[in-house]
Order: C-alpha cells, then structure tokens, then sequence
C-alpha cells in the first residue's frame, strides 16, 4: 500500500483532502459541535464480578440495553441475541444492526443534539473508537479475561475491546467450480471466471476496500483492471457474495466472510493460500460515557469475552490468547496474510481511504443499490 501511495499522490483530490481529517479530530456535523475533552483515564483493573451478579445488578438498574452493531442484514446478529437471552432472559435487549459507516455518524449526531440511544457500540470502524476516547465519549473498563485478550485487540486503558474476529476472503461452490477451482486470488482473472463472479462493493466497505487494495498491492494494477473485465456482480452488503455462491447464481465471491473450519462435504469453500493475502480484525466494541444501562452495557461485554463464547465463534479464531483454535487452525494473529495489525493503521488514515475509493469506483463503477439493512434514521432504537 505504501508503494502505491507514494505513486498516485496525484490523486490526492480536493475530496480525500476534505475527508483527510485526523482519527482524533470530528469527522462529521455532529461531531464538530461536541466540544474538545480530555482523554479517558484508564481502567483500574479487571472486572471481579460473577455474570450472575452483574446480571442481578443490570436488573436493578432497570433491565434494558441498547447496542448498535454493524453488519450487512437486520438480523445478521439474531444469533447473538438469542444466546444473550437465553443466559440473561431478562434484559430487555434491543441490538441495531446497521453499516458501521452509518451507525458511527448516528452517534456523534445524538452526543451533539442530547439524545443518544445506544449503551454499547460494536463497529467495524476502528478509527472511531481513537476518536471517542480521545474525545472521553468512552468509558475506560475492562471485563473479565481482558488481560488474555490480544494485544492489538484491546485499549490498554480499557476504552475498548475486541469481542470477536471476522476475516475476510473469497469463497467458490465447489460444484459450480469444479476441478478448476482457484486456490488463490491470483487465479481469479482467469478468463474461465468471467460472468461468474460476486462480489460486495470495495468501496462502499472499507473492509473489503482493505482486501481489494492488498490485492493491487500484492498483484499489480494491472490484475486489477483484469479483474474489472471480469463482469463480476457487484451489490452493497458483504453477505452478498456468499448468497450469490450458495443460490447457484455465480460460481466464485469476493470480499467475503468464511470459515477453515468448514466440513469437507460442504458445499462451499472459503480460501486462504499462503503467501496470499486475504484480511482479518477484531471488531471492537465500548461502552459509550453517557450509557443510560451501563451496568447491563458491562454484562455484555463480560459475557462477550468468556472462554466459553470465544469457543463458539463461527470461524474458529478468538480474541484472545487463552483459548486453543480448533484442529488445523492457528491463532489469526499468527498468519501474516491476515494483516491484523495492518487494518486498523489502514481505517486511521482517512484521506489515503477517500483515495482507495474513489481509485475502485474508477475500474468497477460507482456503487449502485440501497444500503442492505435498510434506512435506519436517526435515533433507531429509542
């Protein structure tokens, strides 16, 4: 990436300038009117307490929670809820699926305007959560297990902690495929795979716009203007591609989540090849300053790091260092491909962002389509 950059400062347009503001600084109107504060002082130490006792304390406090995640479809946390309720039956839970683009913006409208909803925010973008701290929106606590979390997964103050990891990838059907399948990226320009390939917007998620950009960094532009030929589908939602696969309608995904873990009559198969790259972070979540259920907003979090859900993540990788990856996996942090550490400096640097954008909406169009969860508005959940 940094070769390329140092090569295309000509694209440095009047756009990425405005967009170029620091991490620490307000990205949006809302932000702008939020006066300057000083940085969080750092929790004291981790949280002693039982989940049965922040449980009952959560209750008296009023039994209710608001957390605004970040995903592609409404009930793309539908699972987490359920398992949530069924241990804390309760908590009156409300979770906000939405873009992380869209629920960071919603909330540094309702800090500046007094009507913030959300107890918890659980993002994609990483880059908020150094703004927030700085900017003492968040509150410095650490739950249970935090020292055995990854070290780039977590605030040392406590402001924040990653309470899962996703990576990204691309995936084939394997009937679809066949013995040609492509076992890298490298292999998706072949001709063979024109018209039959999916692929969720690089530029409207800055996660995939992170995998695409490994990509021209690690195969070259020209591979990409290749890949452009490809006539792929492109549509808004990371979840797309893999719908695309798994409904028989193209063969091959791009930009999308997956597991190693899968059976090997599954019928479709996620990719990661060494010395190829493909990316991975930890989602982060905080508990906001102004939480109205903080003590609930805390139970999450607890809950969220115990061995026993860090066992059950859907690929196989946990955030923290404690807890063994099934059979045949490392820890994330331990495949250089993934480029954990690369993403967060990445999401930090907004105006180079702005850049990548605009770059991939030059080779595969300007982003078309509604957002896929829907149009949330202002204050979703109160």
């Amino acid at each position: 990436m940094t070769s390329y950059l140092s090569r295309r400062r000509a694209l440095t347009t009047a756009a990425g300038a405005a967009l170029g503001v620091t991490a620490l600084g307000a990205t949006s109107p809302g932000a702008a009117a939020a006066p300057a504060a000083r940085p969080a002082r750092g929790a004291a130490g981790e949280e002693t307490r039982t989940l049965d006792e922040l449980y009952q304390a959560a209750l008296a406090e009023g039994g209710k929670l608001v957390l605004y995640a970040g995903g592609d479809t409404p009930n793309q946390q539908d699972a987490t809820k359920a398992a949530f309720l069924a241990r804390f039956p309760d908590i009156d839970l409300r979770l906000i699926v939405d873009y992380s683009k869209f629920h960071d913006v919603r909330v540094d409208n309702q800090i500046a305007t007094g009507t913030l909803v959300p107890d918890v925010v659980q993002l994609q973008t990483l880059q908020d959560f150094t703004r927030w701290k700085q900017l003492n929106r968040l509150l410095c606590y650490k739950p249970a297990g935090f020292s055995s979390v990854y070290g780039g997964f977590k605030d040392p103050d406590g402001a924040w902690v990653a309470t899962g990891v996703i990576a990204f990838s691309f995936l084939y059907g394997v009937a679809a495929a066949g013995a040609g399948a492509p076992g890298t990226p490298a292999d998706l320009v072949d001709p063979g795979w024109k018209g039959r390939i999916a692929s969720s917007y690089p530029h409207d998620d800055d996660a995939v716009l992170y995998l695409f950009s490994l990509y021209a960094d690690t195969y070259g532009w020209d591979w990409i203007a290749r890949l452009a030929a490809q006539e792929i589908q492109f549509a808004r939602g990371t979840h797309t591609p893999g719908v695309a696969v798994n409904g028989g309608q193209k063969a091959i995904g791009i930009g999308a989540a997956g597991t190693l873990t899968a059976p090997p009559t599954a019928p479709t198969k996620w990719v990661v090849a060494p010395g190829h790259p493909f990316m991975a972070w930890g989602q982060r979540a905080a508990i906001l300053q102004a939480a109205k259920n903080p003590t609930a907003a805390k139970l999450y979090l607890n809950w969220q790091l115990t061995t026993a859900r860090q066992q059950t993540a859907f690929n196989g990788w946990a955030v923290r260092t404690d807890v063994t990856p099934p059979a045949g996996l490392r820890p994330i942090w331990d495949y250089p491909e993934a480029h954990v550490d690369g993403f967060p400096r990445f999401m930090a640097d907004r105006a180079a962002v702005e850049r990548w954008k605009q770059t991939f909406a030059l080779y595969f169009g300007e982003v078309e389509g509604d957002p896929s969860p829907g149009w949330l508005g202002l204050r979703p959940g109160a």
